[in-house]
């Protein structure tokens, strides 16, 4: 039996700590398209229903599974001999995605919105293109006894990633042009890359493309789907997953724009939101977990959604002081906390969600499902914020949220989950 220092050890294995920068690697991207992005479509003049549209350049992180099956098992030429298949894959990814946010910011969205969008949709295939090998890659290199201080390692790390870039963005776009900010994000790029090159591949069975079409037909897509619709409320539960974060994401997608429209400058923006509030969701997502512990994972989950959604209505105040930067301070507070609460339950409910013999396939699915809410549900909220004041659309993210609770009040009450 392991002692408790035997335990904590694992993380200073140098293949566990490797994981903290592709980690970072893959939540990089995320900082990239999301709030720097949005503050330079702001500032460039482009409307609010047109920011609310870019949300649709996420699609690829909702459509992922359908060429990972290819990348599982396609060997790449002279890459696959030098490097192994899942090193090789990684370094043509990180490598498509140091291209694609330097070609971003070599846009100008004021003149040629089109480019900016297209640029900004092979930023997220080539970021959802890493993901697919990233996490093969920590599956196959780590032993078992590594596999949950692996994952704890890239989630930090993807938190680094994702509100790093996004904060160093922000501040750098008060002090340099544009571009010069993406050429400094996409130099990050290489975080992952020195990664990849300074870790092994991993062993693992070798399998021909057609081996893996008929083996990706038969257990990654109809075992999985024909495990899933045959429970009994599963509708309920696509509708769920659907919607449980719905108000949050429409939130998500004009928070930047608003808070420029008070008056906060970038680097406030940055400092705030992004570093502080980066504090406020690990504290939240800790929480969470106690109250999931206490109280089970559905009722947890009614907590947890309840307090997100309430927590919308903060904004409002916000609306009504204006930019005071101490109210900003707690809005991202509550805010933060409480959306850090609703993931640790929803990924807790998800995962609850997958059997034993497909919870790789039937995992992604479900996060692609809560990515189809995150990006095509939420590209209105733009439209929305034009059409009304900023307090009229706060009010109506939490009734968007309504519909997920009402939902999860009859899974309660009907508790369809199988075991695992």
């Amino acid at each position: 039996m392991n002692t408790w220092r035997d335990s904590i050890g694992v993380y200073a294995n140098s293949r566990v700590l490797a994981f903290l920068f592709l980690g970072f690697s893959s939540g990089l991207p995320f900082g990239v398209v999301a709030e720097p992005l949005t503050a330079w479509l702001a500032e460039s003049g482009v409307t609010k229903t047109a920011i609310g549209l870019f949300a649709l350049v996420s699609l690829p992180y909702s459509l992922k599974f359908v060429w990972a099956p290819l990348m599982d098992r396609l060997s790449l030429p002279v890459l696959t001999k030098a490097f192994g298949r899942r090193r090789g894959w990684a370094l043509v990814t990180q490598v498509a995605l140091f291209g694609a946010v330097l070609g971003l910011g070599l846009t100008n969205p004021a003149i040629s919105l089109w480019w900016t969008a297209v640029f900004a949709l092979i930023v997220t295939f080539a970021s959802a293109s890493q993901d697919i090998v990233i996490d093969a890659y920590r599956v196959e290199l780590l032993e078992e006894e590594q596999l949950a201080a692996g994952a704890a390692t890239a989630t930090f790390g993807w938190r680094l990633g994702q509100v790093g870039s996004g904060a160093a963005g922000l501040i750098l776009a008060d002090l340099f042009p544009w571009h010069w900010v993406y050429i400094g994000m996409a130099s990050l790029v290489f975080v992952g890359i020195i990664a990849i090159l300074l870790n092994p591949e991993p062993k693992s069975p070798s399998l021909s493309v057609s081996e893996g079409a008929k083996s990706w037909m038969k257990d990654a897509v109809i075992g999985p789907f024909k495990d899933f619709v045959v429970r009994p409320g599963w509708i309920a539960i696509v509708l769920f997953v659907l919607l449980y974060k719905f108000g949050d994401a429409i939130l998500g997608v004009m928070k930047i724009p608003f808070f420029i429209e008070l008056g906060f400058t970038k680097t406030e923006i940055a400092e705030i939101a992004k570093i502080f509030g980066f504090n406020a969701i690990i504290a939240g997502g800790f929480l969470g977990g106690v109250i999931l512990a206490r109280t089970g994972i559905l009722i947890g989950l009614a907590i947890c959604g309840s307090l997100m959604a309430t927590s919308n209505l903060i904004f409002v105040v916000q609306a009504s002081v204006g930019a005071d930067l101490g109210w900003l301070t707690i809005t991202i507070a509550i805010e933060n906390i409480t959306t850090g609460m609703g993931t640790t339950a929803f990924v807790a409910y998800l995962s609850s969600l997958c059997h034993a013999a497909y919870t790789a396939t039937q995992y992604a699915l479900l996060t692609s499902l809560m990515a189809f809410s995150r990006t095509v549900m939420s590209s209105g909220a733009g439209w929305l914020a034009e059409q009304v004041d900023w307090t009229t659309f706060f009010i109506l993210t939490t009734i968007a949220a309504l519909p997920g609770l009402l939902v999860l009040f009859w899974l309660i009450k009907h508790d369809q989950r199988e075991p695992l």
